[in-house]
């Protein structure tokens, strides 16, 4: 596991500012809390950790930005928290 906050951390462009995530913010697969916003060259799309990791190669090469959350998962859910199962 990268030692660094987020998952998506290698596709973030640092430049791009966006407004943190919130609990009104939901993902676009299920419904889910986003902690995950894709930025495309046209829109943007977000998603819960389970399915920004689902489509993580996909996304990586058609995303403009990546704003990644995840990291939050631990402070807010605890150890085990979004972490993919066998």
């Amino acid at each position: 596991m990268d030692p660094r906050p987020g998952w998506f951390y290698g596709f973030v462009n640092a430049t791009q500012t966006h407004a943190p995530l919130t609990a009104a913010d939901r993902c676009d697969r299920c419904g889910a809390q986003a902690y995950v916003r894709v930025l495309l060259p046209v829109g943007e799309l977000l998603f819960c950790a389970h399915h920004a990791r689902e489509h993580a190669d996909k996304l990586a090469s058609v995303a403009t930005h990546v704003q990644d959350e995840t990291d939050r998962l631990l402070a807010e859910h605890g150890a085990g928290a979004g972490a993919a199962t066998a």
